[in-house]
């Protein structure tokens, strides 16, 4: 496969390791094209394949008892690859393989994906992030505990965010927002009717925040593009930020879950790489006050874990493969900032929301029809409509209208989703920020309180 500028294959990430042997497969037969590290690469959708699906979830509700279903399941398999060898011998049939799948949709893997080792043992990861730790704290204290930081994303839902809850925090002195120049065109034509710079998009977000007054002062909007070397910022506006910034917050990233793998890398892992390497730019300039580099995720970067826990500290293939390109490459960007601290020697934490929705209080989303409070608000919206006993006939038809499509919620009904509000994502981002004692963490900003798509 052909992959654009800048676009690493995943074998650069991962590796094919045969189940029998444990060795590391090469040549042509270890090529990973980016399709087979998905769920759906690997779901066969048979008639067979989907009736077992559903008798285990059956199985489960009725007796609570996940691992019973799964080893019911996978005997029931088993039995299955029997019957099928049988007939094949029993008929002379060569590709017993291909019989398998046919009767009963059973695919047999002879290979297993992992990422591949740092190159760095565990003694040495642990001497070298505190020393790290060491050096932050120092810079920290040499700068007064005073932040003055470098923001992307601060067109996005958790950047907005963000730069409310710092706009009145005396401890943050000022906050470089980077932002592209945006071309608006005639929706008929298509002619640009006029082109608003970094400055005009700043001042139109402070208004959006309801930002006022001498509050808008500390808000400074540098041009740039995260997916350009160094983001594409001016050689005056670097020099000005190697001589007064201390964090880097990067919190930019494509949130699409469709989209192909190429747009995906370029977004979250290329965007990441020349994130990393700005910071690494700005702690290495002599006399930087830079403290440290602050990098969000999201805790799904584990991707489709069923039965092993995913653990924080590490990030490991899941034998049950990614749902999307999304989860994939926000995998490889956390490698690449885990590589860039231990090669490289860049002070650096990771932050890894859940799934973020509007904030705790009154559920504000600043109008993001991208994150999940739109369908929740759909529903409530038609509850309001359909409880309303004084509506009219076309409020209450209105109603009906919007319950009956908020009501198809689009995914598996006992999937457990992990809900956590902006204001407290924003809160352990700015709180990072203040403690340089978080250098090489890695920490998932999540709920302990689930629930479920039903």
């Amino acid at each position: 496969m052909e992959y654009g500028d800048g676009v690493k294959p995943p074998g650069d990430y991962i590796e094919k390791v045969a189940l029998a042997t444990g060795e590391v497969i090469e040549g042509s037969e270890g090529v990973i094209e980016p399709e087979q590290l998905l769920v759906q690469s690997h779901r066969d959708y048979h008639v067979m394949d989907v009736y077992a699906r559903h008798m285990m979830a059956r199985m489960i509700k009725r007796t609570g008892n996940e691992e019973f279903a799964r080893q019911a399941m996978k005997e029931a398999r088993k039995f299955g690859h029997r019957i099928a060898e049988r007939i094949a011998d029993r008929f002379k049939i060569d590709d017993a393989d291909q019989l398998k799948q046919k009767m009963f949709g059973l695919k047999d893997r002879e290979y297993f994906f992992r990422y591949k080792g740092s190159g760095h043992g565990a003694t040495s990861v642990q001497e070298a992030v505190e020393a790290l730790r060491a050096d932050a704290v120092a810079a920290h204290e040499r700068a007064g505990g005073k932040v003055r930081v470098l923001l992307t994303g601060g067109t996005g839902f958790v950047g907005k965010e963000i730069m409310w809850q710092v706009y009145d925090d005396d401890a943050i002195e000022t906050v470089y927002v980077l932002i592209r120049p945006k071309t608006i065109r005639d929706r008929k034509t298509k002619e640009v009717v006029k082109v608003l710079s970094p400055s005009d998009r700043g001042e139109m977000l402070l208004d959006q925040l309801w930002i006022e007054g001498k509050a808008r002062d500390k808000f400074v909007f540098l041009a740039g593009d995260i997916e350009k070397e160094r983001f594409g910022i001016s050689n005056e506006a670097f020099e000005r930020l190697s001589k007064e910034a201390t964090h880097v917050i990067h919190c930019a990233a494509s949130v699409s879950f469709d989209a192909p793998y190429d747009e995906s890398f370029r977004a979250n892992v290329l965007g990441s790489l020349n994130a990393l390497a700005l910071s690494l730019s700005l702690q290495n300039t002599e006399g930087s006050p830079f403290v440290l580099h602050v990098s969000v995720e999201t805790s799904y970067i584990h991707g489709r874990q069923t039965k092993d826990a995913a653990l924080e500290d590490e990030v490991v293939f899941p034998r049950n493969f990614y749902n999307n390109y999304y989860e994939l490459t926000k995998a490889m960007a956390s490698i690449e900032t885990e590589r860039t601290m231990l090669d490289d020697g860049l002070r650096v934490v990771q932050l890894c929301p859940a799934i973020v929705i509007g904030e705790s209080r009154a559920g504000n989303n600043r109008g993001d029809l991208k994150v999940v409070n739109a369908p929740v608000n759909a529903f409530g919206r038609a509850k309001e409509a359909l409880d309303d006993n004084d509506a009219n006939w076309a409020e209450r038809s209105k109603g009906k209208v919007i319950a009956r499509m908020a009501c198809v919620f689009p995914g598996d009904a006992s999937a457990e989703l992990n809900l956590v509000p902006v204001d407290r994502v924003a809160q352990g981002i700015v709180a990072a920020l203040k403690q340089p004692g978080c250098v090489g963490e890695r920490v998932h900003l999540a709920t302990d309180n689930r629930i479920s798509a039903e």
